[in-house]
C-alpha cells in the first residue's frame, strides 16, 4: 500500500514540474499609478521635491526567463514654483510653471531571476529598464488668477532674437530600476523608479536670459503685456523688476528631466504546451 501513495505522489510531482515547465510567460499587460517629480531650473535638487500624480499603462513581450521588451504611454502632471528654493535669488526670481505631460515610450528590461507566475521559486524578480521615447508638454503659469500658455508668449523672445520658438513635444530616455511579485496566479504587484533624460531645457519654459521687459508690447492702456509681467515676476516681491535684457534667467548648459515612481498591477499573458509523452 505504501508503495502505490508513494507511486501516486510521484506522479502528481512529476506532473506539477511537467505543468510548470511547459508553462510559458508571453507578456503582460498592466496599469500604475504614482508620482511625477520635475528637475530642471527651477528645481535644482536631485530629490523627490513636490511631486505630482502620474498614471500610465503598458503591454510588455517577453523573450525567454529574462529579457523583455515594454510600450507604455504615461499621463502625468508637471510643475514647481521659485518658492520652494532656499537659495534667496532663485525665490526673488518668483517664475513658476505646470504642464499636462503625455508620454509614449518603448523599453527594455532584464529580469534578475527566472520569473514564472505561480511556480514556488519563481515568483518575485528584481529588474532594471532602459528605452527611448517622446512627450508632449505645454507649460502655463496663472497671472492674477488667469491661464496662460507661456510658450505662445516667447517669455525669452527667442523669436524676436531670430529664433524658432520651442515646441511642444521632446524625446526622453528613461532609466530605471524595479521589482516584480506575483501575487496569485497571473497577477503581479511591481514597484518601479524611472527617471527621463530630455533633449529640451523649456519644459519650464525657462532656459536662458532675460529678454528686457522693454521687448516685449503694452496693452491699448499702455500697460505691461501678460508676456511682460510673466517673463521677470520679481516685482511680485521686491516692486522693481531683476530682469535686466541679457542677464541670466535659467541654466541652458542642463536639459529638464522628469522622474516617475510607480507602482501597478500587472497580469501575465502565458501559454500552455502539452509535455511530451515519453514511452
Amino acid at each position: 500500500m505504501k508503495q502505490i501513495f508513494f507511486v501516486l505522489g510521484l506522479m502528481g510531482f512529476l506532473s506539477a514540474n511537467a505543468q510548470y515547465e511547459s508553462t510559458s510567460v508571453n507578456g503582460e499587460i498592466g496599469i500604475s499609478v504614482g508620482a511625477a517629480n520635475y528637475f530642471g531650473d527651477l528645481n535644482t535638487r536631485a530629490a523627490f521635491n513636490r511631486p505630482k500624480p502620474v498614471v500610465g499603462l503598458f503591454f510588455g513581450k517577453q523573450f525567454g526567463n529574462y529579457i523583455g521588451l515594454k510600450v507604455s504611454g504615461h499621463f502625468a502632471q508637471l510643475g514647481y514654483s521659485d518658492i520652494y528654493s532656499k537659495n534667496e535669488v532663485q525665490r526673488t526670481r518668483n517664475l513658476s510653471f505646470n504642464t499636462k505631460l503625455f508620454e509614449m515610450a518603448v523599453q527594455g528590461q532584464f529580469n534578475f531571476f527566472k520569473f514564472v507566475p505561480g511556480q514556488p521559486g519563481y515568483q518575485f524578480t528584481p529588474y532594471i529598464t532602459a528605452g527611448v521615447g517622446f512627450f508632449t508638454y505645454d507649460p502655463y503659469a496663472y497671472l492674477q488668477g488667469e491661464k496662460y500658455f507661456l510658450r505662445p508668449l516667447d517669455t525669452e523672445a527667442r523669436v524676436l532674437n531670430g529664433q524658432a520658438n520651442y515646441g511642444s513635444m521632446a524625446i526622453c530616455v528613461p532609466l530605471g530600476i524595479g521589482f516584480k511579485y506575483n501575487l496569485s496566479g497571473n497577477t503581479n504587484l511591481f514597484f518601479e523608479l524611472t527617471h527621463r533624460f530630455t533633449n529640451t531645457d523649456y519644459l519650464d519654459d525657462v532656459s536662458k536670459n532675460y529678454a528686457g521687459i522693454e521687448n516685449f508690447p503694452v496693452t491699448a492702456t499702455g500697460e505691461p503685456s501678460a508676456a511682460a509681467l510673466l517673463q521677470d515676476r520679481s516685482y511680485e516681491l521686491t516692486g522693481t523688476n531683476m530682469g535686466i535684457k541679457g542677464r541670466q534667467r535659467g541654466n541652458s548648459s542642463q536639459k529638464d528631466q522628469y522622474m516617475f515612481l510607480e507602482v501597478g498591477v500587472s497580469f501575465s499573458l502565458t501559454s500552455y504546451k502539452c509535455p511530451p509523452v515519453r514511452l
